[in-house]
């Protein structure tokens, strides 16, 4: 009788653990089915981005530029007049990330990011604008200016966002 008790007990355990794994594989596939970008995923840490290793190299400066600007303050029109701005509204955040990676000459507001580049999800970037307001995904990590208290100015946002009325767009090749 012990002996039965321990051998349930196993199996138990056994089966116990096999659920567990076959949850947590469902649990990361449907993550990966709803990223926001086809390529590889970059981490977080602290409020900074970290771009994958296998980025290219404009993936890498469009991360570091928005980890340049993290904390800086929603200001309307910000980084519109310039790149270099004492804050940043949500247009020129990405614009700012863009230019620092050589992908933009110049900010845009988010009507004009509407036609920015290439049709679509890029597998690195992509913009995502509509009239009123833009954001974008880097390597899976999103860049925005809304949050948890409305216009929280340029920052790594690790929760998803609705798409919904907004165009994608992406750099042609990324």
């Amino acid at each position: 009788m012990i002996l039965w008790r321990a051998d349930c007990s196993e199996r138990s355990m056994t089966t116990s653990f096999f659920l567990r794994s076959f949850i947590l594989l469902g649990i990361a596939v449907t993550l990966q089915a709803c990223s926001t970008s086809s390529g590889p995923r970059g981490s977080l840490s602290f409020g900074r981005a970290h771009a994958p290793s296998e980025a290219p190299e404009k993936v890498v400066h469009a991360i570091h530029a928005g980890n340049k600007i993290v904390g800086k303050p929603y200001k309307w029109g910000g980084g519109h007049g310039s790149f270099e701005d004492s804050g940043y509204d949500c247009s020129g955040t990405v614009s700012y990330a863009l230019g620092r990676a050589g992908l933009l000459k110049a900010p845009m507001d988010s009507k004009s990011l509407m036609n920015f580049g290439e049709r679509g999800k890029g597998r690195w970037i992509t913009i995502y604008a509509r009239q009123g307001h833009a954001f974008m995904v880097v390597a899976g990590l999103r860049l925005d200016t809304t949050g948890r208290s409305g216009n929280d100015g340029p920052g790594w946002r690790g929760s998803k966002r609705s798409m919904s009325g907004f165009v994608a767009r992406h750099p042609a090749g990324l």
